[in-house]
């Protein structure tokens, strides 16, 4: 399910000032041709010989989703925090590109979701594949630590659960909260999970879109700023959720229709970690902060059926500031889109812990508190 249920709340309905003109759906999606699917697994009761609920699942983004050949695109990463893992990353640091979906799970689900995708894209683009070429695969996997909320150590996600992730795949308004791989996730002591929003940039005399989609698994109470607002330090108790230590990661994808070289979106990718920043987390140890940020412009052919001058053109580096600006707005406003849209997760008698989702009202009170409400 990708439509986001008009009872989810996001940052700008409860009229927090995030700055910059958007685009129709304020989500990754908004950039020409990104497409975002996700598989949600939710049992809160214990599989057959395990202890604990099931409460994770898989996000899908794939670059180009129209596409019935495999598209290349321009890609850069960058590595805030390392103690996490997304595949493929050091082809992208090497060749500048990947080619695929970009999906994220978590930890332990990492190899079931890489082999699927490989199948998935084997089979979705068998006539590419099938010509004796030698090809080989590697689409981008990313993970976060849900093992909280969730039996990460039953491994639940299969090869199923990936293949409805993609087979989700859809333009338009996406889900937030706790939905695919960010369902069991947690920000800042209250329940995270997926965000999502997106920034238009008047560039050389038309609009073109950045949007981003995180998986928002990481800080703690203390640490949560919103608008300016110290807010962690007001809403820190002596429940555990509210004590809980940095354990977790975030990943952020970034996607732009604007024409940029790897270099250039490896700036961008940077530009997350101010992003992130901005609510308060400096890059905790125990954290894998870890950025992707691509290009859906300079569409080419599978490199190796290329001709070998490629035509390509890019932004001036010169230009780049406004574009840094509303990557980092468009970060920090899809965590706290995640954090906003999550439901409170846990508490069962087979639980660990329940982690409450962020208090609407409580938040609002302290924003209007400190003059930084924008109605």
């Amino acid at each position: 399910m990708n439509q986001t249920p008009k009872t989810k709340v996001r940052a700008r309905d409860l009229g927090l000032p995030f700055s910059g003109p958007t685009g129709p759906n304020n989500a990754i999606t908004d950039v020409e041709g990104v497409a975002v699917g996700f598989r949600t697994i939710r049992e809160e009761t214990p599989r057959p010989g395990r202890n604990l609920p099931v409460r994770t699942g898989v996000t899908a983004i794939l670059p180009h989703a129209q596409s019935e050949t495999p598209v290349p695109v321009y890609a850069g990463v960058h590595r805030f925090n390392g103690n996490g893992e997304m595949t493929g990353t050091h082809w992208i640091e090497d060749g500048g590109t990947f080619l695929g979906p970009v999906m994220i799970t978590n930890t332990h689900a990492v190899g079931i979701t890489h082999h699927s995708t490989v199948r998935w894209m084997l089979e979705r683009y068998a006539s590419t594949y099938e010509t004796g070429d030698f090809l080989w695969l590697m689409p981008v996997i990313a993970e976060t630590y849900d093992g909280v909320l969730n039996d990460i150590n039953g491994m639940p996600v299969s090869e199923a659960d990936v293949r409805s992730a993609l087979a989700a795949l859809a333009r338009g308004p996406v889900d937030e909260g706790n939905c695919g791989g960010g369902t069991g996730m947690i920000a800042y002591g209250f329940k995270g999970g997926t965000g999502t929003a997106s920034r238009i940039v008047a560039f050389g005399g038309r609009d073109y879109t950045i949007g981003t989609l995180v998986q928002a698994n990481h800080g703690q109470r203390d640490w949560l700023t919103i608008c300016g607002v110290p807010v962690g330090k007001h809403l820190r108790d002596n429940t555990p959720q509210s004590q809980l230590q940095e354990r977790g990661s975030i990943i952020v994808v970034i996607a732009t229709d604007l024409p940029m070289a790897p270099h250039q979106l490896k700036r961008v990718a940077r530009r997350a970690a101010i992003g992130i920043g901005r609510n308060g987390t400096p890059g905790g140890n125990n954290s894998g902060d870890i950025f992707l940020a691509f290009s859906t412009a300079n569409k080419q052919p599978m490199l190796h059926r290329a001709p070998r001058l490629l035509p390509l053109q890019i932004v001036n580096d010169e230009q780049l500031d406004p574009i840094y600006v509303a990557t980092v707005d468009s970060v920090e406003e899809a965590v706290v889109n995640a954090m906003l849209a999550a439901e409170d997760s846990g508490g069962t008698p087979h639980d660990r812990l329940k982690i409450d989702a962020i208090p609407h009202d409580v938040l609002v009170d302290l924003l209007r508190r400190y003059g930084r409400l924008a109605v």
